[in-house]
């Protein structure tokens, strides 16, 4: 590995820009403790609070076992992806998109489409599923101060858009660090208050009965167990940690690790917590969302319900940033084509399309969502097919395509062996997935008043 020039480490960085999504939308202003901000904001969300429904597919000792695993390996895997990228940028090619890294490094046309399809199908997807969840959070607030009310839930959905279509005009990804800072600690916030409430519900004499068992016939739980793993790898992917990156005033070199360390202290303290706190009090009749379970049709709330409101606020709130986070990848290409980067950000010629572009997105994405409030098992699929691969397999490929580690070096071996069980994984999860689709069909209905689990 060569050192790079001393004379101009970055000479790519020195010359004039000529795209505007580069220069616009991943505007390089950022320090470390910002892509830590992105980073939280785009793995610390919501879909912790269905770690107990997958712990269900997998028990105890599996559960505990798969969450840790799967949070070395992406750490792992996030690490190499920023070693690939830091490379790169002292080898004079600074590399902002993920697409674009992949295409250099694997040396294929191919893998630039590859990359942009998985990308735009999981960035979409996030998109409707946040408009969706925050949706669903508004009926539960209407619904407990309302109870007979009219409101359905598209209307709600519909709220909820406006407001997306008016945060998604701050113009760049770097703009959203101040909000992505309290998106860190709406997840925090939210957590401790699903732990709090499961121990008092847990304590409480109204405690449900806790039954841990597994399914009863063996395909059923290897179906539940692999669906169970794609909750898992989805929960911790995020597919745009290049993009992330772009952010970085550069050099880059080094700072990414330490986002993802303080990403990761996060990641810590909320996915156990919220994961074996909600699997104690319920087991395996864990609700897809924890909030559910505490507040139930059937009975009383088994916390106080002034507590578990504020928790449906935080988790409104951040669904906010997590839909803005999960745009940008699909507003920078609106800007490469659409925008003029030898013209201002604010000027005419860049606001107009940007006002109308971002618009039609967010209208779209709304409009997916009070469509199809089954989201949840399409974007089931979309995670395994989609996070698996970008987060778990492509990282380690990168990494021995650029660095070269010796067939017979331990980082070679654990890399191939990273590579080919989540490949399998993923194989299975979409399998899996597929399933709970089909199995689910008969509870679908377009413009639903409820959201199925």
């Amino acid at each position: 590995m060569s050192d790079p020039p001393k004379e101009d480490p970055f000479p790519e960085n020195h010359r004039p820009l000529v795209d505007a999504g580069a220069a616009f939308v991943l505007q390089s202003k950022g320090e470390w403790w910002h892509a830590g901000f992105h980073l939280t904001t785009a793995i610390v969300g919501p879909t912790i609070l269905t770690l107990p429904y997958a712990f269900r597919g997998l028990g105890w000792g599996l559960g505990c076992f798969c969450l840790t695993v799967m949070g070395v390996v992406t750490f792992y895997s996030y690490y190499l992806m920023s070693k690939v990228l830091d490379h790169c940028e002292n080898s004079g090619r600074r590399h902002i998109r993920f697409r674009e890294l992949a295409a250099d490094v694997l040396g294929s046309g191919l893998m630039f489409y590859f990359v942009i399809l998985i990308q735009t199908a999981i960035n979409t997807g996030i998109g409707v599923g946040a408009i969706l969840l925050a949706g669903e959070c508004l009926q539960i607030i209407y619904s407990s101060i309302s109870p007979n009310g009219s409101l359905r839930l598209y209307e709600f959905i519909g709220m909820v858009t406006v407001v997306m279509i008016v945060l998604s005009q701050l113009p760049t990804f770097h703009s959203l660090r101040h909000i992505n800072f309290f998106s860190l600690l709406l997840s925090l916030g939210y957590t401790i208050i699903v732990v709090v409430s499961c121990i008092h519900a847990g304590t409480s004499k109204n405690a449900p009965p806790r039954d841990y068992s597994l399914e009863a016939k063996n395909s059923t739980r290897v179906f539940s167990a692999f669906t169970a793993i794609s909750i898992i790898a989805a929960i911790y992917g995020n597919g745009i940690l290049p993009e992330i990156q772009a952010t970085l005033a550069p050099p880059a070199t080094g700072k990414m690790v330490k986002g993802l360390s303080m990403c990761y202290g996060v990641i810590f303290v909320t996915f156990y917590s919220a994961a074996i706190s909600g699997y104690w009090v319920f087991g395996n009749k864990s609700n897809s969302n924890i909030l559910k379970s505490l507040l139930p049709d059937d009975g009383p709330a088994l916390a106080p319900t002034w507590v578990l409101g504020l928790g449906v606020i935080f988790v409104l709130l951040q669904l906010f940033a997590i839909g803005l986070v999960y745009s940008q990848v699909a507003y920078e290409i609106m800007e490469k084509k659409s925008a003029d980067v030898k013209q201002g950000l604010f000027s005419k010629r860049n606001l107009i399309p940007r006002l109308i572009l971002r618009t039609i997105y967010m209208a779209f994405c709304g409009f997916m969502a009070a469509m199809l409030p089954f989201f949840g098992d399409i974007n089931a699929v979309v995670g395994a097919i989609g996070f698996i691969p970008l987060d778990f397999v492509l990282p380690m490929l990168l990494y021995n395509i650029t660095f070269k580690p010796s067939k017979t070096s331990l980082t070679y071996w654990i890399n191939m062996s990273i590579m080919v069980v989540f490949t399998g994984a993923g194989i299975m999860g979409a399998f899996s997935s597929i399933r709970k689709l089909v199995l689910d069909a008969n509870k679908f209905k377009l413009f639903s008043n409820d959201v199925v689990d």
